[in-house]
């Protein structure tokens, strides 16, 4: 199956990137964008200065802060929203769909229902208005993937012709794009790393050295594990480019918005000063909520992200969290 008409909802880095991904393959592509001045940054100077500066853009791409012209008409359908904010976007567009192939791009757990992205559409849209759903992630930050830096990533569904779809759509000699039927596990491996990354940055920020962040990457992705396994994820999902792949990109990148978040609380800086100076949303913030409360509801151990919110919001210091974890009660591997 080809797909001609494409629409992108979110002129974020990562929506304005895939745009630009699939402009250079010679398609047009809608890109929406929620502000005026991204909007006409794009068109007049083909750039989005205030999330990929100095990146020029391809021509192809048609930016447009009108949500029906976005989503009308198109047959592959890709959020790039923030998860706070995809919930309302998707109910605003229902009356224009074109019954579309809607992929997600998002990484997060909704705050409240505890959702992840693809059970967030789901839930917003009535069946009859898209033709099926699939979710794309995996290590890829968004400047190398518009600098052609060679980069591998997963497109889930649990329709195989979907998955494939995707891979066909998104592929190129440097974007390699594997298929995979396990949606749950791609989309938590995307989500939980974030949590992990912050505290990756807590300890870089805190200059514990390389063995502590191998230690957070590794028990990290025992816990993103266990919790997946829980909710019906594959094991062997967390072992590949959405879990442990995104997972170390996300835990040692300098371009890492979440390792970022866990350096400034290591160096001693607040939460709200760090979240008011940043341009970006750091997902991982507000899912350490949610994922501490799926642990609860789920009774799965999560000791590192229940001390990333222990620190995120409950006024614990890096330092004492630190402390905490490393005087558990004694186990076996």
């Amino acid at each position: 199956m080809t797909i001609n008409k494409i629409g992108i909802l979110g002129a974020g880095s990562w929506g304005t990137t895939l745009a630009n991904h699939i402009a250079s393959k010679g398609m047009k592509v809608t890109l929406w964008a929620r502000r005026v001045d991204v909007c006409e940054n794009i068109k007049k100077r083909l750039e989005n200065p205030d999330y990929l500066p100095g990146i020029r853009l391809s021509s192809h791409i048609k930016p447009t802060t009108s949500l029906k012209e976005a989503v009308q008409g198109k047959e592959l359908l890709i959020t790039a929203i923030p998860t706070y904010g995809l919930r309302n976007v998707m109910l605003s567009a229902e009356d224009v769909l074109s019954k579309p192939v809607i992929l997600s791009t998002t990484k997060g757990i909704e705050e409240g229902s505890l959702l992840t992205p693809s059970q967030i559409i789901y839930k917003s849209l009535p069946l009859d208005k898209f033709k099926g759903i699939g979710v794309l992630s995996g290590p890829s930050f968004a400047k190398e993937v518009c600098s052609r830096l060679p980069t591998a990533v997963t497109a889930a569904s649990e329709d195989r012709a979907i998955a494939e779809l995707v891979q066909n759509t998104f592929n190129t000699e440097y974007f390699r794009v594997y298929t995979n039927s396990d949606v749950t596990g791609v989309e938590l491996g995307g989500a939980l790393k974030n949590i992990i990354a912050i505290a990756a940055g807590i300890a870089d920020g805190l200059g514990l050295g390389g063995n502590s962040r191998a230690a957070l990457i590794t028990r990290g992705l025992a816990e993103i594990t266990r919790l997946g396994i829980e909710m019906g994820a594959k094991a062997e999902t967390f072992s590949g480019l959405s879990g442990l792949g995104d997972l170390v990109l996300t835990c040692t990148g300098a371009l890492s918005r979440n390792r970022h978040v866990g350096m400034m609380l290591g160096r001693g800086h607040t939460l709200k000063k760090i979240l008011k100076e940043m341009n970006m949303v750091a997902e991982g913030v507000k899912t350490t909520r949610s994922a501490r409360e799926l642990s609860e509801k789920l009774k799965v151990e999560m000791p590192i992200t229940k001390e990333v919110y222990n620190v995120l919001y409950g006024e614990k210091s890096p330092k004492d969290a630190v402390i905490q974890l490393m005087m558990r009660g004694l186990r076996q591997e």
